[in-house]
């Protein structure tokens, strides 16, 4: 059993491998330490935590277990002294986030694996602005683990205690989500839309919110399955090939595709293909800027695209650069003017909404940006290539030991490239992985995973070619370690 360890955003393990019930309770004792140290911040009334109530909630996803290691957690929590409202189904990740921010909670807790393959589940903690908790925080709670007893409450003594309190989380976000969409635009267009929601916790809720209107929506692999139909639920190229047929065949006007946790979008166009997440963002940053005409900052991961900066410059728009993970985009989301913030992956959180990925919100955006337009969405793509450039980017997956890993770094770090392909490589990035450019503006990136055995292989060139090019160069040379 290996040691537990708090990964990009949060800890994520194989279920009853090192994702057993005794480290659930393990990890959920470290959380509440953390969370009763706050407690002392409330009854100061600290400006930080001012008018928090001293309550966790708690979602779960769709995976095998997750209701009952939220249970667990619930238990753990309420033992401790802190009183945790319970979701009564399973939870979207940024229902949690809503939620904390609308009853103004000290924080949350999320059991999800996200993306991850189905042998995986995780919990992520959420802090009191309703964002992923930062790595000061999460150092904290890794630093208390196995240094306090467990201590547990029955479920039914601690609800007997109202110490915890089962509640339906979920349908308060998606009103308000509704409120956030301009609906008369959606209520007049005519779009046939297919919903992917990947068996995960996005189920009907798009079909449910376009309801009423002219849209014809249907939604597959609405319903649970923890094997989520056999693939990984990531929605990217890879994992939505059997979507993109569908589309085909039915002359969709557009797909949607959600993850496991429905903080992630996936967009398919009419012909099949599946959008990069980069160029989901883009849209996105796009729509609000020239149909809703706002502004502020714009963030993006070191494994970020051309394009947005190319965007923002444009638009004279302030632009940050973070390690990957959600939690440190949400730490500047909290304290900057920020337009949109996202990763690669399709996760985007957005203007006078929340610090947190929104695949459900995002997916409803895309269509209110047909609807303001009265364009298919293929045109719009086209236009943003003959006014921007075209950029494609590709990323490849390889299965990578933790003692590959290290020593892969450690060449990098001794030698690290200084010409590719002919080119020179005019800088070079190393504070999360590997990431190096060149004269052209194309890149590559080798990254290792903070959540599974793997190393991931970046590339954005001007073709496809040159792309796939790159990305076959850094597989060949990861290998060679």
């Amino acid at each position: 059993m290996q040691k537990i360890h708090f990964g990009t955003d949060g800890w994520r393990a194989v279920i009853s491998d090192d994702f057993t019930f005794e480290n659930v309770k393990i990890v959920a004792q470290s959380m509440a330490d953390y969370v009763k140290m706050q407690k002392a911040k409330i009854n100061k009334r600290t400006s930080e935590l001012y008018g928090r109530r001293f309550a966790l909630v708690i979602g779960y996803d769709t995976r095998f277990f997750s209701e009952k290691y939220a249970e667990l957690i619930a238990c753990v929590m309420a033992a401790n002294g802190i009183k945790v409202i319970l979701s009564d189904r399973q939870t979207p990740t940024p229902s949690v986030s809503f939620y904390i921010r609308r009853k103004k909670l000290i924080g949350g807790v999320m059991i999800t694996a996200s993306h991850n393959p189905a042998p995986y589940n995780g919990i992520k903690f959420k802090a009191y602005f309703g964002g992923s908790a930062g790595k000061r925080v999460t150092d904290i709670m890794e630093s208390r683990l196995y240094k306090t007893k467990v201590r547990f409450i029955d479920r039914k003594e601690a609800v007997k205690k109202r110490l915890i309190k089962i509640e339906d989380i979920v349908s308060v976000h998606i009103r308000y989500v509704k409120k956030y969409i301009r609906m008369r635009f959606l209520k007049k267009s005519k779009l046939k839309i297919l919903v992917d929601s990947m068996n995960g916790t996005g189920r009907y809720y798009i079909e449910d919110i376009l309801r009423g209107t002219n849209n014809v929506v249907k939604t597959i692999n609405g319903d649970r399955d923890p094997f989520f139909g056999g693939r990984s639920p990531e929605p990217n190229e890879v994992h939505l090939k059997s979507t993109a047929e569908v589309v085909k065949n039915g002359k969709y006007d557009v797909a949607l595709a959600t993850d496991g946790d429905a903080d992630r979008l996936g967009v398919i166009l009419p012909n099949g293909e599946v959008l990069s997440g980069h160029k989901v963002m883009t849209l996105l940053l796009l729509h609000l800027l020239e149909d809703r005409h706002l502004k502020g900052g714009v963030i993006q991961t070191i494994c970020g695209t051309e394009l947005i900066n190319r965007i923002s410059k444009r638009y004279r728009l302030k632009t940050y650069e973070t390690p990957v993970g959600f939690k440190y985009i949400a730490e500047i989301i909290d304290k900057h003017d920020i337009l949109l913030g996202g990763e690669e992956t399709g996760g985007v959180a957005f203007k006078g909404w929340l610090p947190e990925r929104d695949g459900i919100l995002s997916g409803l955006l895309i269509l209110e940006m047909m609807a303001m337009r009265k364009k298919k969405l293929e045109d719009i793509v086209k236009s943003i290539n003959k006014t921007y450039g075209i950029y494609v980017y590709k990323r490849l997956d390889l299965r990578y030991s933790l003692a590959k890993k290290k020593k892969l770094l450690a060449a990098l770090r001794k030698k690290p490239f200084d010409r590719v392909f002919g080119k020179n490589v005019i800088e070079t990035k190393s504070y999360d992985g590997f990431k190096f450019i060149l004269e052209d503006g194309a890149w590559f990136m080798l990254r290792p995973s903070g959540t599974e055995p793997k190393l991931r292989i970046y590339s954005e060139a001007h073709s496809e070619k040159e792309a796939l090019k790159l990305v076959e160069f850094g597989k060949k040379f990861a290998l060679r370690i």
